[in-house]
């Protein structure tokens, strides 16, 4: 079962299954969060130490140290899969990117229309179909008006002192 490299070639691989054979195709996602593990966290630190015994490189900037959090956060992977049993086809993606994940959890709802069979095209149900019934009122458009340009003081404004009481 390989991988697909980009998550646009696993949605049109999925999408051109789904339309072949929409009843028995299958799509799962799994979301796994891995700690990491003791042997990591101990190598981590030995390099920590090693790093702070060395004497610093005048001739060298000194980078931003990254803190030690970010080495020791957890790894979340997601997997999707698409999966046909009568033609034995599965197709997998895998990803670490945050913002990929939720973009991939909003096409599943596109790839999930052709399972139900449902149209491609999504339509307003909240929108009255001949454009009577209660609505929402119109709202008028700005006007831009003409007229002497305001100008832009120099500098803040200083605040008015108060009197004495």
């Amino acid at each position: 079962m390989p991988y697909l490299e980009t998550s646009a070639e696993w949605h049109e691989q999925s999408s051109l299954l789904l339309k072949a054979r929409p009843s028995t195709t299958r799509i799962t996602s799994k979301y796994t969060v891995l700690k990491p593990n003791a042997r990591k966290i101990k190598k981590h630190q030995k390099y920590l130490e090693k790093k702070a015994a060395r004497p610093a490189d005048p001739s060298r900037p000194a980078p931003s140290e990254p803190t030690t959090e970010t080495a020791l956060e957890p790894t979340a992977t997601f997997v999707l899969k698409t999966y046909d049993p009568h033609s034995g086809t599965c197709l997998q993606y895998r990803t670490t990117k945050a913002a990929e994940v939720g973009r991939l959890i909003g096409s599943l709802g596109r790839l999930g229309r052709h399972m139900a069979a449902l149209p491609d095209a999504i339509e307003d149900l909240s929108a009255p179909a001949d454009g009577t019934g209660v609505s929402t009122p119109k709202v008028e458009e700005d006007v831009k008006m003409g007229g002497v340009p305001v100008e832009g003081k120099a500098g803040g404004a200083k605040k008015k002192k108060k009197g004495k009481k």
